[in-house]
């Protein structure tokens, strides 16, 4: 794989005002402060309670900062956690550029080109960031701001000076934009949806890891990952994923920042996966449970020089 890599190693652990790139948040008061808690709903009886108590305990004792996002279609259920609190996208935000492409190609009555093809796959399957920068400077702020707002992604605000991976993203939004490809509606054709839906089936197996961890063999799994180390607020890592099959058709975003490595990271958001797989898909006999590449791996997101 070819990736973007400029500032990596020391230069991304280095220090540098973020102020400038990243919304300020005005922090709650120490007197004022609480821990956010889980919140579920479901139509199926016992079913948020079960939520809530199993991804509370799976956070139980864990550092750094978690954002959680499920909805499942089925039984109607929605649990979140830190839904509304903004993130560095890293390569999640890929997703959105591939939505973007295929909406803008909508509008215009055209197919995608053999080239659009290639860098979207290599984006998406390998996470590659040379793809990605093309395909985002080819759509430019207008569009990828047009697709934000169609998809009511309100949210969202994509990264300056070529800086995708500093796209801001929250949980409600990446929730909507999950909710987009694995239904009909509007905004992305039928052929769109199963088009990125096919792409994130085929993510390559070192970088299957996240939401997909404890997913049970008889539902299809897509996904989508992405990590970024920054001096402020350490390792942020990042997990999509959509899964369909056994009589359900769910969605998951886990947002993480402050994991002291990435690895701490993917364990935290596998965690929570696998607490959501138990409670929602009840296994079978000869039905297994998806166990993720044990040595991770993502592509290095061009940051600012000392960010």
């Amino acid at each position: 794989m070819t990736f973007r890599t400029p500032g990596r190693a020391g230069a991304l652990a280095a220090a540098v005002s973020a102020a400038l790139l990243i919304p300020a948040v005005t922090a709650a008061t120490p007197a004022a402060a609480a821990t956010p808690a889980v919140s579920c709903t479901s139509a199926k009886a016992g079913l948020a309670d079960k939520l809530t108590k199993d991804i509370t305990a799976a956070l139980k004792g864990r550092k750094g900062t978690v954002a959680v996002g499920l909805y499942d279609r089925s039984t109607n259920t929605t649990c979140t956690l830190r839904a509304t609190s903004a993130y560095d996208s890293a390569s999640t935000v890929k997703v959105t550029v591939l939505a973007t492409l295929l909406w803008d190609a909508k509008k215009h009555g055209r197919y995608l080109t053999s080239t659009e093809t290639r860098l979207a796959k290599a984006m998406i399957t390998q996470s590659d960031n040379d793809a990605t920068s093309k395909l985002w400077k080819q759509l430019g702020p207008t569009k990828i701001k047009g697709f934000l707002a169609a998809a009511g992604m309100t949210k969202t605000t994509p990264g300056t000076g070529g800086y995708w991976g500093l796209t801001q993203e929250n949980v409600t939004d990446e929730q909507k934009l999950l909710k987009l490809i694995t239904a009909k509606n509007g905004v992305l054709s039928d052929n769109s949806r199963e088009y990125i839906q096919k792409l994130m089936g085929q993510v390559v197996s070192s970088q299957r890891w996240g939401t997909p961890a404890g997913a049970p063999s008889s539902v299809s799994v897509h996904v989508k990952n992405g990590w970024l180390e920054r001096a402020t607020h350490g390792w942020r890592v990042h997990s999509l994923g959509t899964f369909k099959g056994a009589g359900h058709d769910y969605m998951i975003s886990v947002l993480t920042q402050d994991n002291s490595t990435m690895g701490y990271g993917v364990t935290t958001i596998q965690n929570v996966a696998k607490a959501v797989h138990k409670d929602l898909v009840a296994t079978r006999a000869g039905v297994t449970r998806y166990t993720p590449t044990s040595r991770p791996t993502e592509a290095f997101v061009a940051v600012p020089p000392r960010g």
